[in-house]
């Protein structure tokens, strides 16, 4: 089978979703890369940004097809094969509905219309994928004889085009098969949460082609999302996709940041929550064999597993995550440090590393002293000004004073303090967290970071009325932590 993904097309269609050229390319450098076959670079005739997408990504010598979105239009035509892509996505409504309402147009007039531009992308060297727009609520006769003809015209592909969601499995299996006179693609929209499933009945009914979006973007609520058919199809079906599935995280989480679309926490294959465990009965199943609560291995779609800490947790959970950081408790401690856990979850905070580490210390009396100490620290934004920040910190006893700039105060604040702390070791910021925020102008914002240094990494939580001030605190709690010495004897006999 074979993976069209339209992130670049549809996907940017999502409100608010708007990528330069540059941006393009490396998205699409990413899905060629992880064994995508055909790439929907945009729509030619949309902007000039478009055409210079097309031709930087059809210059770039990728494995995968460059393809473009095309009306029925001999210029549309002209931009694509000018702008150097390899294919055409010709689309053409095919339910009454859209003849008539939208084109005010008749049936006769769409077919000659189609046909007449598969005739003329031919001439102009390109392949051509014949789509019929609002395919599911089209009557299937006049459909099938569009695509009949459209394939003795020269049309390379077809494609069944739900447009906006209407089509069950059920009805997939039906209506698919008089339709695969050619090598035909499905292409669904989410807007009653069956794109998936129907995708994968439309494949098992004939097609040989998906039409997906990385993290299930596109107008309303997405298309079928590439990273959940694929491990749906490997993992459920057994069949073999070509796909790299090691490389799914890292690009669902490089169009998230590019498109500026968080990714929900409980998404699957790629959510914060899909390989995370609180539940002590879970987190107890998992440590003994991972397939208890796991139907896939984090490493198959290049996450790790992680273990939180919460009122759920147990015992067992508690003790693994506190040997990791270099703790020994007896029984007495750890069912301490398990009460004071729950304690916090009660009151509803996330547990993170840092509270974890000073929960421990205070149940084990170590004395701890922080590396890092904030002296003070000095915001500038506005309308007219970078967003710069300046801190003096006292680390391991030396007076530092660095600054940064950022694109908002929040990232110049964190880009100072890494730049105070560069002397005694780099450290990334890997996650940025703020919990929702409810209430006044005075509401409390709990902010939690997630950050690494030389492979280790640790979360940390600052809690205040400002968010600036709040986001300092979580990661200087975090370095503070992550500067503290490797090799520390924590055990229950440390003096």
């Amino acid at each position: 089978m074979r993976f069209f993904d339209t992130t670049l097309r549809d996907g940017e269609q999502t409100p608010g979703v708007s990528l330069t050229p540059a941006e393009k390319l490396e998205i699409a450098s990413h899905l060629s890369d992880i064994g995508v076959d055909v790439i929907e670079a945009g729509s030619a005739a949309a902007s000039v940004g478009e055409r210079e997408a097309i031709r930087l990504i059809s210059d770039a010598g990728l494995a995968a097809e460059c393809c473009t979105y095309v009306r029925a239009l001999a210029q549309d035509i002209d931009l694509a094969a000018d702008y150097g892509a390899d294919s055409v996505h010709l689309v053409v409504p095919v339910s009454d509905l859209h003849i008539e309402k939208k084109l005010r147009k008749t049936r006769e007039q769409v077919c000659e219309m189609a046909w007449n531009t598969v005739e003329y992308a031919k001439s102009r060297g390109l392949i051509v994928e014949l789509s019929g727009e609002d395919a599911s609520r089209a009557d299937q006769q006049f459909l099938r004889e569009l695509f009949r003809e459209g394939i003795e015209r020269g049309a390379d592909r077809l494609c069944f085009c739900d447009t906006v969601g209407l089509l069950t499995p059920e009805r997939a299996a039906g209506v698919i098969p008089p339709l695969c006179m050619a090598p035909l693609s499905i292409h669904c929209h989410d807007d009653l949460g069956f794109a998936l499933a129907t995708t994968v009945a439309a494949l098992r009914a004939g097609a040989t082609c998906a039409h997906t979006t990385v993290n299930g973007l596109g107008e309303r609520a997405g298309n079928t999302a590439f990273e959940e058919l694929v491990m749906s199809l490997e993992v459920l079906y057994g069949r073999r996709t070509g796909i790299e599935t090691g490389k799914l995280y890292q690009l669902s989480t490089v169009v998230s940041r590019l498109t500026g679309v968080p990714l929900a926490t409980n998404k699957p294959i790629v959510g914060e929550m899909a390989f995370t465990h609180e539940s002590g009965i879970h987190a107890h199943g998992i440590m003994r064999d991972a397939t208890t609560y796991e139907s896939i291995k984090p490493e198959d779609v290049g996450r790790k597993r992680r273990i939180v800490l919460g009122k759920h947790s147990g015992s067992a959970a508690v003790e693994t995550a506190l040997h990791e950081m270099g703790y020994h408790p007896d029984p007495h401690q750890l069912a301490e440090i398990v009460g004071r856990i729950k304690q916090l979850g009660d009151a509803g905070k996330r547990i993170t590393d840092a509270d974890m580490m000073t929960i421990a210390d205070a149940v084990f009396e170590i004395e701890y002293t922080p590396a890092i100490e904030l002296r003070q620290f000095t915001i500038v934004s506005g309308s007219n000004a970078m967003p710069t920040a300046s801190v003096t910190l006292l680390v391991q006893g030396e007076e530092i004073t660095g600054a940064a700039t950022g694109n908002g105060p929040v990232d110049a604040a964190i880009r100072a303090l890494q730049r105070s702390v560069a002397a005694v070791g780099t450290v990334r910021l890997e996650q940025y967290h703020v919990d929702a925020i409810v209430g006044g102008t005075d509401a409390l914002v709990d902010v939690t970071v997630k950050l690494s240094k030389d492979g280790k990494t640790v979360t940390s939580r600052g809690a205040r009325t400002d968010i600036i001030t709040a986001s300092v605190e979580a990661v200087i709690a975090g370095m503070n932590r992550l500067l503290r010495e490797e090799h520390e004897n924590r055990s229950e006999d440390t003096d």
